[in-house]
């Protein structure tokens, strides 16, 4: 379906600031409203009165923390179709377009027109069970975070004179962080042996040698909320793919991964990559090929993470458990 209305919202915690672009008459109108329910239903109220309907609208946005949810939800809710552009995408297409005003008025009107310009593909929302996993995790590693924090710390009372009291603060702090981390594992367990579609995700994915419980749990929230074409495509979303930089004979940049997407699930990938080139038939042969030709170790890895995210597509993809004896590209 073409469009001809492109709503650009610049997303900030009290507020989100609005440029509807009419793509036929060029014809630009701009509304500022609250973050909040009721600034979304002022939002649709002032579309009505410029006689656009909701469901003539492509609006898009960029992520902002999680400033940005709401307002997907409820745009979704309505009828607009919604598109999240990456904000690195944003700041170079801003950059072809001669802008270098940062401002919230003007990055509403970039979004408009990168909108209507590139027509990015539609958000939508993952399924429930996908999202209250998401939400599991990500509070199962905020919390592990914060354990390993505290751990640092009481690793340097060694070194120091501490009060007691001090001392008695980490040594509770560690132990109510460890509880809690229990918990929350347990409660993410649960939650994907209840389900039976997310329970044969996890096991097909923890067929794999080298993805252990934690790239598992990750990757079946990942899968199960998000609908990947291809291999390729997940392995693009993670900021996996390799991108050349090169021109005419004497420009020839050394290709590194594109690094554009979730930087916390290629960190998790790592080390499960280090492990599977020791365990994993399919990583081992590409690492070592890769090495043969002269790759650095680190290109090496990279690859050897790309494979790991294609194997994971594959699984899943298949429905059929790993398996050694697949065949392999040459």
């Amino acid at each position: 379906m073409g469009f001809r209305y492109f709503l650009g919202i610049d997303v900030a915690k009290a507020k989100l600031d609005c440029m509807l672009l009419d793509s036929v008459q060029e014809r630009r109108r701009s509304k500022v409203v609250a973050n909040t329910p009721e600034g979304f239903q002022v939002l649709v109220k002032w579309l009505a009165k410029q006689g656009v309907g909701c469901a003539q609208v492509h609006a898009i946005l960029e992520p902002t923390g999680v400033y940005h949810e709401r307002a997907l939800f409820a745009l979704t809710q309505v009828g607009v179709a919604v598109s999240l552009v990456n904000p690195a995408q944003l700041r170079r297409f801003a950059q072809g377009l001669g802008i270098h005003t940062k401002t919230d008025a003007c990055d509403s009107a970039v979004l408009a027109r990168f909108g209507e310009m590139v027509k990015p593909a539609h958000w939508q929302p993952a399924p429930l069970k996908a999202r209250e996993l998401q939400a599991l995790l990500a509070r199962r590693d905020a919390v592990a975070q914060d354990l390993q924090r505290e751990r640092n710390r009481a690793e340097q009372l060694v070194v120091t004179d501490t009060p007691e009291r001090v001392r008695k603060s980490l040594a509770d702090a560690i132990t109510f962080l460890q509880e809690q981390l229990q918990a929350l594992q347990q409660a993410i367990d649960k939650h994907i042996d209840n389900d039976p579609d997310l329970k044969q995700i996890w096991d097909l994915l923890h067929s794999i040698p080298g993805v252990g419980q934690r790239v598992a749990d990750h990757f079946t929230a990942l899968l199960s909320g998000r609908d990947f074409k291809s291999a390729e495509q997940l392995a693009a979303y993670l900021g996996l793919v390799p991108t050349q930089w090169q021109s005419g004979s004497s420009i020839k940049g050394r290709p590194r991964m594109s690094k554009a997407g979730s930087a916390s699930l290629r960190q998790l990938l790592y080390m499960p990559a280090v492990v599977a080139i020791g365990c994993n038939p399919h990583v081992k042969a590409l690492y070592e090929r890769l090495l043969a030709k002269g790759k650095a170790k680190m290109s090496a890895l990279g690859a050897a993470m790309h494979k790991l995210a294609q194997l994971c597509f594959g699984v899943v993809h298949s429905g059929q458990p790993y398996r050694a004896d697949w065949p392999t590209k040459a």
